[in-house]
């Protein structure tokens, strides 16, 4: 599907770990593939090189201290009654971590093969054509 959202959205940021399940699967997995099948627009699944959560343990990827468990935070744009709709799935799913919501300015959204005409009608918001700056 289609997506077209500039303007103002909403941004899920989920916080877990890597070896988080969900009916034996890895939860960063499970939870793409939710959104997915959803009709979010995308997501985006970032794994950390160190953090530390509500049990203030610290997991890192240095060698003497290397952790199996490695922060991982996925990232959701969306309309925000979309995000709604999903918090009672993700709060069955999510077992321990942190889940935020902010509003956010969507300024572009396309995808990377639109032909030079689409292109040119789908420009970053606010930017001037003249001299390529910023409004």
């Amino acid at each position: 599907m289609q997506h077209s959202f500039n303007g103002e959205q909403t941004l899920l940021r989920i916080f877990i770990g890597e070896r988080d399940k969900y009916e034996g699967n890895p939860l960063h997995e499970v939870l793409l593939k939710y959104f997915r099948k959803h009709d979010f627009a995308g997501a985006t699944v970032l794994r950390a090189i160190s953090g530390f959560g509500a049990h203030a343990k610290i997991h890192t990827d240095k060698i003497l201290d290397l952790s199996l468990d490695l922060p991982i935070v996925v990232e959701v744009v969306a309309p925000e009654q979309q995000i709604k709709s999903a918090l009672a799935d993700l709060d069955m799913m999510i077992d321990g971590g942190m889940v935020t919501l902010e509003p956010v300015h969507v300024i572009l959204y396309r995808p990377h093969d639109l032909t030079d005409e689409d292109r040119s009608s789908n420009r970053i918001e606010g930017l001037d054509l003249d001299d390529g700056r910023q409004r």
